[in-house]
């Protein structure tokens, strides 16, 4: 599991429009631990935003995975 940096502080509550603008540029091509991080928002609050906007993650970056 990725670990967070422990002096950021975590943002709770809305989503702002340059939160969601940077979500939707990221999450198909990084990890989404990185995009949390990244957004400084809790791992699963991020799943859950992405989830609800239809996010999803790249075929290219799948592949690197190793998965089809």
């Amino acid at each position: 599991m990725a670990k967070t940096r422990s002096n950021t502080k975590l943002v709770k509550g809305p989503w702002t429009k340059n939160d969601l603008v940077a979500l939707r540029k990221l999450f198909g091509n990084q990890p989404t631990a990185a995009v949390a991080d990244r957004l400084g928002r809790p791992l699963d609050a991020t799943k859950k935003k992405a989830s609800r906007l239809g996010l999803r993650k790249s075929r290219s970056y799948m592949r690197s995975l190793g998965r089809s």
